[in-house]
């Protein structure tokens, strides 16, 4: 009897784990489905849009999943154009910050795509959502706090294809590193993220954009420098002869800025330079005379004859409820460039966060006075 109950005994100390590692093993093959059916119900509930995703692969040792195909459109366009389309995601736990104590996430991103396509975005339907319902979406999708974002070989594009011929302004080979966006390492500096990124533009521009930042707080705070250098201009004529009539024959389009926002209140400015270049005639005789007068003007009193440049800076400042252009030195600029000193081709870092953040201060003093 005694020996009877010892075998029963062994046969449950084996079946027992077995069968844990069996429904264990079967959790494990159904998981990937589960999670795969939760994301597309996410996508589809997107008020006015339709998204899903092709599959989903999990790996519960070294806690990350990788989202491979996530698509999504607006329901009622027009286009096939995907609004976005990701061609693999990956979502793991950030086991760096792991070590100091913080439980985030860190996105690595392969081929995304974002196109804006004008005409589809444009449509209204019964229930259209705006940015937040869109981007709120995917970020539930990632069940912790994301501290560290890479993107490799993206594109973004807008896109209008009621343009004849259409128009495609596009940044693509997109590269970007952001770190430590939830201030896992929190030191003294008032913006503890840091943002690279770096893109090739339409006409073979090289486009750099650097900067820090303060994701944490509602309204962020951020200090960026951009530049984008050598594009052909020629690649712009769909974009500037349906806005404004102008065709290049040849030259390049180089554009510097610098923003700073600190409590919600911004400035910087804009910087476009033209260089080395020459504008296409009109067919028609009588256009062809007003646009030669133009092009006088154009070439002896705009330009810098000895830089061949054509270029001005455009001021931004103001509440980000608020933001102002100013007109009169943006044009005053162009004449500047003309005629006094040629505006180099650089970001001028002449936009400090310390001075923003003080003007928003008594910006702020002034108002509750008021």
């Amino acid at each position: 009897m005694a020996k009877q109950r010892k075998k029963i005994y062994k046969r449950k100390r084996y079946v027992l784990p077995t069968i844990l590692i069996v429904l264990l093993l079967a959790f494990r093959m159904v998981l990937p489905y589960i999670v795969k059916n939760y994301v597309n119900k996410v996508l589809a509930d997107i008020p006015g849009y339709y998204g899903h995703v092709e599959d989903i692969d999990l790996s519960l040792i070294t806690g990350s999943y990788t989202i491979d195909r996530l698509y999504l459109n607006k329901v009622n366009a027009g286009s096939q154009i995907p609004f976005l389309d990701f061609e693999k995601t990956n979502i793991s736990v950030e086991w760096s910050s792991l070590l100091k104590g913080k439980v985030v996430s860190e996105i690595n991103m392969t081929r995304p795509t974002m196109i804006y396509v004008f005409e589809d975005q444009q449509k209204e339907g019964e229930d259209d959502a705006d940015i937040d319902d869109w981007t709120k979406a995917l970020t539930d999708l990632v069940p912790i706090d994301i501290n560290k974002l890479e993107i490799h070989g993206g594109k973004m594009a807008f896109v209008q294809l009621s343009a004849d011929p259409n128009i495609d302004l596009h940044l693509e080979k997109i590269e970007l590193y952001a770190t430590n966006l939830r201030n896992v390492v929190r030191k003294e500096a008032r913006l503890p993220s840091n943002l690279s990124a770096d893109a090739i533009s339409i006409g073979g521009g090289n486009l750099h954009l650097e900067g820090r930042m303060d994701l944490v707080k509602q309204i962020p705070d951020m200090d960026l420098a951009l530049s984008l250098e050598n594009a052909n201009a020629t690649a712009l004529n769909d974009f500037t002869d349906h806005y404004a009539g102008l065709d290049f024959d040849k030259g390049s389009f180089n554009l510097y800025s610098e923003l700073a926002i600190a409590d919600g209140y911004l400035k910087g400015y804009l910087k476009p330079i033209l260089k080395d270049t020459k504008l296409i005639g009109k067919e028609d005789a009588f256009l062809e005379t007003l646009w030669e007068g133009f092009v006088g003007f154009f070439k002896f009193v705009l330009k810098n004859h000895k830089e061949n440049t054509l270029a001005t800076k455009v001021p931004i400042e103001g509440n980000l409820n608020d933001v102002k252009t100013k007109t009169w030195p943006t044009v005053t600029n162009i004449f500047k460039n003309a005629w006094i000193k040629a505006f180099k081709g650089i970001v001028d870092n002449d936009i400090e966060y310390e001075k923003v953040q003080e003007t928003a201060k008594e910006k702020s003093s002034k108002g509750k006075k008021g």
